[in-house]
């Protein structure tokens, strides 16, 4: 076997063989989908080879429903895929994508549960696809649990139709998730009733790119979402004027701006302190400080990106011409 290019199978210095570790990945496949009587995924099976033969590491499972299999063929679950990601301990997976599946309640619990592993099995998968899948109301439940406790940075729902009730899941598993830092919910089916809500939820979160093509929302749920957005601009502007330079006569002003620096100063001072350790030669070095930053974001709004083509934003709702106006208001006001 010719010997590993730079950077094809690398990590920080370590070395890792992985073309056995995607043969034997590709062998504990085929075994969970000879136990569970399924068919291994053509596209993932083709995949696998491809990357064994170029010597790449596989970071991306696509899992995609035929669109011509014969009744004959055994069918293909998302489970024999997850068993194996755990059974070989495969961490160097990135994105999980479904495409087209009526996904069963055992194959959403198994998903979940690898969603909320941490600690030393901490899920590998940072992008979770979900496209034009059909899930029933448990599963979407469970699945919003989930979300609570993931790793995601980034999740997409894209064709998957949810009304109300089902879609306020997966919203409840979203709230001050301090994580995820995208979110497509392009052609849901998503009502004029789920604006306020994903305003409430993108105002505690760290989502900072929302995508809601092909939606019904309306002005009403157009403005609903960025009503939270504006208010909370507003509040900071206000804030910003409140905690400007102090006037230099003014002695209670200048006590006050120096008791928020020392508070600032102190609560740095704390967190720095929480994860400074010892190094061999006896210096001090700050450990992890990147990484929590990196995983962690404090509770938002923090967007920047919406997409919200195709969703009747033309005045012709209950609330006519006046929500429309009102948008527009919103929308040159946060520009400017």
């Amino acid at each position: 076997m010719p010997r590993e290019k730079e950077g094809k199978g690398k990590t920080k210095g370590a070395l890792l063989p992985i073309v056995p570790t995607l043969q034997k990945f590709l062998k504990t496949y085929e075994k969970h989908c000879a136990q569970t009587q399924t068919s291994m995924c053509p596209a993932i099976k083709r995949d696998l080879k491809t990357s064994i033969n170029h010597e790449r590491i596989l970071r991306k499972f696509v899992l995609i429903r035929p669109d011509d299999s014969p009744p004959s063929i055994l069918p293909i679950s998302l489970e024999p895929l997850l068993m194996t990601v755990r059974d070989e301990c495969y961490v160097l997976g990135k994105e999980i994508c479904i495409w087209g599946f009526q996904l069963s309640n055992p194959e959403i619990a198994r998903l979940a549960l690898l969603l909320e592993s941490k600690g030393c099995t901490t899920c590998p998968f940072t992008t979770l696809e979900l496209i034009d899948c059909k899930m029933d109301p448990w599963s979407l439940g469970r699945l919003g649990k989930a979300l609570q406790f993931s790793s995601l940075h980034f999740l997409v729902l894209d064709y998957c139709k949810f009304g109300n009730e089902e879609i306020e899941s997966i919203f409840s598993g979203l709230e001050n998730n301090q994580r995820l830092q995208g979110l497509s919910l392009r052609y849901c089916g998503l009502g004029p009733q789920s604006g306020p809500r994903l305003g409430s939820v993108i105002r505690q979160s760290a989502i900072c790119e929302l995508h809601l093509d092909g939606n019904y929302l309306q002005c009403f749920g157009a403005l609903g979402l960025l009503r939270p957005l504006a208010e909370y601009a507003e509040m900071q502007g206000k804030d910003q004027l409140a905690t400007s330079s102090p006037d230099p006569r003014n002695p209670l002003q200048l006590l006050q701006a120096r008791q928020r620096e020392s508070s600032t100063l102190n609560e740095i001072a704390k967190s720095s302190g929480a994860v400074t350790v010892k190094t061999t030669s006896g210096k001090k070095k700050r450990k992890g400080i990147k990484k929590k930053i990196k995983d962690l974001t404090d509770a938002g709004p923090w967007l920047v990106k919406l997409y919200l083509a195709d969703n009747g934003i033309d005045g012709k709702g209950k609330e006519g011409e006046n929500d429309l106006l009102e948008f527009t208001h919103i929308l040159t006001w946060c520009k400017g």
